[in-house]
């Protein structure tokens, strides 16, 4: 794809404040771009720069870096959906579903999703962008995103934190769609991993305190902080359904259930996990011996581990033990983040990897395509670092109530509707600990018409396999064009008799 540049500026894009090199806190460079998506052509305009922070007192404190990709043969914005994208972390930059999931440029890799010589980029012939433009967000510290102040003087607290985080970000967006004419366009949020966190949170941010309305929230491989923390006897039996299936992936279960397809098992075992596991495990030391044996066989025929390690583990193992244990006796850990990844640790004995083989993976493809993107296709030339992880610390974990705000914008807005999106061999936010905090948001369960799940054959970022990077994109677009302008009044009917 060819792409032809108009420079709103080029030299200055870069100046040097506080000793440290820093992008100019309000530029942007366009290009113009084409890509074939769905076998049709569509022509987009990309602009990559930056927009102030201000703090409380009105004051530029930090910019963020941002990419906005806007279809150019469509000028109607008021019925042109705009998606909002976050990665996560906390200190992640927006990276990850740019350049792999949603955006017209997606790396080259193979098509399980490890890296292949020479890195670069390609055109995704699944992005979204034909039915959504597109802005991804760089949070501070992140990608090239920074403070404009040296960092000893700044309270971080007001940047650093859950709750922190979403303020200042909503303000941030609310400038954003001011500034490009979005306000009447169906507006959507997407976050993967701690991102879910951040955008449940905006849902009610943006709605109660910037008065603007979202279409739909998207949550991708979300972290559920409350739930992890939770009781172990829950929190840990929900990785059993992770355990299972990434048990099939790698052919550790007995022939009768490895022969069956991996939906026919993990229902099974989703079944005997909250209606057998999680009971017996509340009971803690007071189940009786029998009941323990007999559980530990079935979690050993589910999960590939020997029955006699979920014995020793008084019936709850821990995930790092599990990656290290199930191709022990092959010489292999396996990966924390997507299980199919294998890695090769100094002693095949100990309790947990000694690094994380997929994100290594990642990083190897990552890292050269987004710095060649930018530097190269995009023309930001700078001398910036982009930040993959920033520092963020410390972050404040505090009154995490994201999932309840999430409840209390669909429960104020009928338009809102939810989207889950998980790999079955993420084992850091598990496909099933998704599934259940998406079961607690509503108790009343008078919501539930209004969220969906969606799981896939891949780990933590499912779009990097081929066949799950179409399909995930493809509930994506049903999603949006199923949810915006729908021509329906946002109000709440009484059935009539």
């Amino acid at each position: 794809m060819s792409l032809k540049l108009t420079y709103f500026f080029c030299f200055g894009f870069f100046l040097t404040l506080t000793s440290q090199t820093l992008l100019e806190p309000d530029k942007k460079i366009t290009s113009q771009g084409q890509v074939t998506i769905r076998g049709a052509k569509v022509p987009y305009e990309v602009t990559t720069g930056t927009q102030p922070v201000w703090d409380d007192k009105g004051k530029m404190s930090a910019y963020l870096h941002y990419t906005y990709y806007r279809r150019s043969d469509i000028t109607q914005l008021e019925n042109r959906p705009l998606l909002i994208s976050f990665n996560g972390g906390p200190g992640s930059a927006s990276v990850w579903m740019h350049l792999a999931y949603t955006g017209p440029k997606i790396l080259k890799i193979d098509d399980e999703g490890y890296p292949v010589q020479p890195y670069g980029v390609k055109d995704n012939p699944y992005s979204v962008l034909d039915a959504t433009d597109i802005l991804y967000v760089n949070p501070i510290n992140t990608g090239y995103s920074r403070f404009l102040l040296d960092e000893k003087d700044i309270d971080k607290s007001k940047y650093f934190g859950v709750n922190a985080d979403i303020k200042y970000l909503a303000d941030w967006i609310t400038t954003f769609v001011s500034r490009n004419n979005r306000w009447l366009s169906p507006k959507y949020i997407i976050g993967e991993s701690y991102g879910g966190t951040r955008v449940a949170g905006l849902s009610l941010a943006l709605q109660n305190q910037q008065w603007m309305y979202l279409n739909g929230v998207i949550l991708v491989s979300p972290a559920d902080y409350k739930s992890y923390n939770q009781d172990n006897a829950v929190s840990n039996a929900l990785s059993v359904p992770y355990y299972a299936a990434t048990a099939w992936h790698h052919k550790k279960l007995n022939p009768s259930l490895q022969q069956k397809d991996l939906l026919d098992i993990l229902p099974e075992v989703e079944n005997f996990t909250v209606n057998q596991l999680i009971p017996a495990l509340v009971k803690g030391g007071f189940l009786d011996q029998v009941s323990k044996e007999n559980l530990a066989q079935q979690l050993a025929n589910y999960t590939g581990i020997n029955a006699k390690v979920y014995l020793q583990h008084n019936l709850m193992l821990p995930e790092s033990y599990f990656w290290k244990e199930l191709l022990r006796e092959e010489g292999f850990n396996i990966g924390r983040l997507d299980s199919r990844y294998l890695g090769i640790d100094k002693k095949e004995s100990g309790s947990s990897p000694d690094y994380s083989a997929e994100l290594t993976s990642w990083l190897h493809s990552f890292t050269p395509a987004i710095n060649y993107y930018f530097q190269e296709i995009l023309k930001l030339k700078t001398d910036v670092k982009y930040n993959m992880f920033g520092n963020v610390q410390p972050w404040n974990y505090e009154n995490n109530n994201t999932l309840d705000n999430l409840r209390q914008a669909m429960a104020q807005n009928p338009y809102l509707h939810v989207l889950y999106q998980t790999g079955y061999y993420d084992g850091a936010t598990t496909y099933f600990n998704a599934k259940y905090s998406m079961w607690q948001i509503d108790p009343s369960g008078k919501l539930k018409n209004r969220m969906e799940f969606k799981g896939y054959r891949s780990g933590h970022m499912m779009y990097l396999r081929k066949e799950d990077l179409q399909t995930s994109n493809e509930d994506l677009r049903n999603f949006i064009l199923r949810t915006s302008n729908t021509g329906k009044q946002a109000e709440y009917l009484r059935k009539s008799n």
